[in-house]
């Protein structure tokens, strides 16, 4: 069996190829061939009306990246995607993310999304600054649609903030959420794969509302079949099932009744500290999910 990761040759400097390394030696140790390629795009191009691929033809592609447009033309000339193109798309964008999951039985924060805005001369409309206030209050979380790790994600607690944060974001997607802070700094990060959760640990984070590792925050593990976390481990699986994805990252908040709200669900979820803290290997597991789909 033959297979290729994908990278993106502009990720976070080591977390990416940490991730792809570790695939890649859990993958040979299982008898596959395997080669990381941190520039597929320049495999691949429109060309004579048709799509060139000197990509080669492997069984299956581990897509660690969020180009859609280089996962579209993988698709369209037959290679198997883990995660597919669609699903990768959908989480890329969180708004998108949000929009799937709507009516699907999931606790979600409320969200209003920004108008989208073209140019940079223009200014945030006072009727939305007060339709925010109205809607969600202070604190209000503001989030960019794309971005990973914490990135492009604020907190304003008064209107001078919010404008403030909104005017910096208004030529790109984003939107305003309710925040839960009844346990500020923490929630739970559950790894899926398969829609089965396979890891899962509690991150906090005492100097930020934000509890990503990347950010400072710190892990704990949580045991799978702890009854406390039930209904958390169900919403991760729940939600990676409605989106389709092989694997996943799944963040889950706690509400006023402690109820598991989904925050945000990764399709290139960075192992690393998750297998640190749980001692959990999802990247055998992964290598050995993915090896079964391709057999079947």
């Amino acid at each position: 069996m033959l297979g290729k990761i994908i990278i993106n040759p502009f990720g976070i400097p080591g977390q990416n190829v940490h991730q792809a390394q570790r695939l890649k030696d859990e993958f040979e140790k299982l008898g596959v061939d395997i080669e990381i390629i941190p520039q597929a795009y320049l495999r691949l191009c429109i060309e004579n009306n048709d799509i060139k691929n000197a990509l080669g033809n492997p069984d299956f592609v581990v897509y660690l990246d969020k180009d859609k447009y280089l996962s579209s033309m993988l698709e369209k000339v037959g290679v198997r995607l883990f995660n597919s193109h669609d699903a990768i798309r959908t989480c890329d964008d969180k708004g998108e993310t949000y929009i799937a999951l709507a009516g699907k039985g999931f606790n979600l924060p409320k969200t209003l999304f920004a108008p989208v805005c073209y140019r940079n001369e223009c200014q945030v409309q006072q009727e939305y600054i007060n339709n925010i206030e109205k809607e969600i209050g202070y604190p209000v979380v503001v989030k960019s649609s794309y971005g990973s790790c914490g990135s492009g994600v604020f907190l304003a607690k008064d209107r001078e903030k919010l404008l403030k944060v909104l005017d910096n974001l208004k030529l790109t997607p984003h939107m305003c959420q309710q925040y839960l802070g009844k346990q500020r700094g923490k929630d739970v990060r559950v790894i899926v794969i398969g829609g089965k959760a396979v890891a899962a640990m509690i991150r906090s984070n005492d100097k930020d509302f934000r509890s990503n590792i990347a950010l400072g925050g710190n892990g704990q593990k949580i045991d799978l079949n702890d009854k406390e976390f039930s209904q958390v481990i169900e919403h991760a699986e729940m939600s990676a099932k409605a989106l389709a994805l092989d694997y996943c990252g799944v963040d889950i908040l706690f509400g006023e009744s402690d109820e598991p709200v989904i925050c945000e669900v990764n399709s290139n979820a960075f192992f690393e500290g998750i297998e640190g803290v749980t001692r959990e290997n999802v990247a055998k597991k992964y290598a050995e999910y993915i090896i079964k789909q391709v057999n079947k």
